[in-house]
């Protein structure tokens, strides 16, 4: 690109909406045929839509699972293993949160079609306590779907997973292996589910479902070829009869056989453990698949954090357009739930900072990225720009977001 100067180049767009006017004033009669790429795009991807919660059942002691419906009859078709993103207006707070779909795909599908999400109970959680809490069948919730490369990939997966799940981490597995059961998934999956008592396993049922059906497909169906298999952990369970304690690299390579890929999804202090695991085992980087986690609540347990800001206040003055507004922030606590809790909407999907959704640009000040899950690009890292789901004021920042 030239630049020849100021007011010379400022005046070439003068010269550009003539133009556009002469091609509007050239253009024919009749409209544009619908584009057919934009028609299946806006189906495949809507964006927010609402649905209504046609169901909640409890799930385990500290879980409910709850059912949701479209109100157009439309779902966006989604793969097992990926996660929808609920808009929701709390108080005075207006907030985004990622959950993983619990139900299978097949479900999505049909003539009354709906998709699930088990969600269970977060010391300290402000959505889950909503959920858990307050809603009700009937209510109308704003959602969208769907989000993350957390699934099986047949050109780049092995055919034989082996999951490794701590906590509420089962919900992803759950839609697996229920695809596997009544869908079409071509999978044998073994899940080592990691949990503290045995009254507590998420999902239990449905697991124990789908492993059963999926065993009389594979006695009574010669072209049925997936398998489920769940082998529940107890970390502090007297009275377990099968396996117990943590979760450990003897019991991962107990349940491996031959060509394998292994996923994981569970609670932040898991990934290191589990990612330190992988590397003993030699196994590559393709062979093992993580789920995004959002940042811990506690941001003294973040690697790098500056232990003297815990408790620590500052101003975050936010530049929306032409507007600024200044609001109170926490420097333990990311941007993003500042602005929340302020009631200023911003786009978060996986809280993590991998997805980029809530990318903004630092205009004065300091701030402390997270490195769990810093999905910015390296231009973006020298120019400012950040993920406000996983970066911290340090100082008083002047920051500028998208309108919504």
């Amino acid at each position: 690109m030239k630049i020849k100067g100021f007011f010379e180049d400022i005046r070439g767009a003068s010269r550009v909406t003539e133009l556009r006017r002469e091609n509007f004033r050239e253009a024919p009669d009749t409209p544009i045929r619908p584009d057919p790429i934009r028609k299946l795009s806006d189906q495949l991807h809507p964006g927010r839509r609402p649905y209504y919660i046609t169901d909640i059942r409890k799930s385990s002691e500290t879980a409910k699972t709850f059912r949701f419906e479209p109100v157009d009859g439309h779902i966006p078709p989604f793969q097992a293993g990926q996660y929808v993103s609920f808009s929701l207006a709390i108080g005075s707070s207006v907030l985004t949160r990622p959950y993983s779909i619990s139900s299978a795909p097949y479900q999505a599908r049909g003539q009354k079609p709906f998709f699930e999400v088990t969600i269970r109970r977060k010391p300290g959680g402000f959505a889950s306590e909503w959920f858990l809490e307050q809603a009700e069948v009937g209510m109308k919730l704003e959602a969208d779907l769907p989000f993350g490369q957390f699934y099986y990939e047949p050109l780049r997966d092995a055919p034989r997973i082996v999951a490794i799940a701590g906590g509420a981490g089962i919900t992803p597995f759950v839609s697996m292996a229920k695809e596997i059961a009544w869908g079409n998934l071509d999978l044998d999956l073994t899940i080592l589910y990691g949990s503290k008592v045995h009254t507590d396993i998420v999902c239990a049922k449905e697991l124990a479902e789908a492993e059963n059906t999926a065993r009389e497909k594979r006695s009574n169906d010669l072209y049925f070829k997936g398998s489920v298999k769940t082998i529940p952990v107890m970390e502090d369970d007297p009275w377990w009869p099968g396996e117990s304690g943590l979760i450990t690299r003897e019991l991962i390579e107990r349940y491996s056989d031959g060509d394998t890929s292994f996923f994981f999804c569970g609670p932040q202090p898991m990934f290191p453990y589990i990612s330190n695991i992988m590397k003993e085992m030699g196994v590559s980087g393709r062979r093992f698949r993580k789920d995004t986690a959002s940042q811990p609540a506690d941001a003294s347990k973040i690697p790098g954090f500056p232990k003297d800001q815990i408790g620590k206040t500052y101003k975050i003055t936010v530049v929306r357009g032409i507007q600024e507004e200044e609001i109170p922030a926490r420097a333990d606590e990311p941007v993003a739930v500042s602005l929340e809790r302020a009631g200023i909407k911003m786009d978060t999907h996986c809280r993590g900072g991998e997805c980029g959704y809530c990318r903004s640009r630092l205009l004065s000040g300091d701030l402390f990225v997270s490195p769990l899950g810093d999905g910015r690009r390296a231009e973006d890292k020298e120019m400012g720009w950040f993920h406000a789901c996983s970066s911290y004021p340090m100082s008083d920042v002047k920051i500028k977001i998208a309108i919504l």
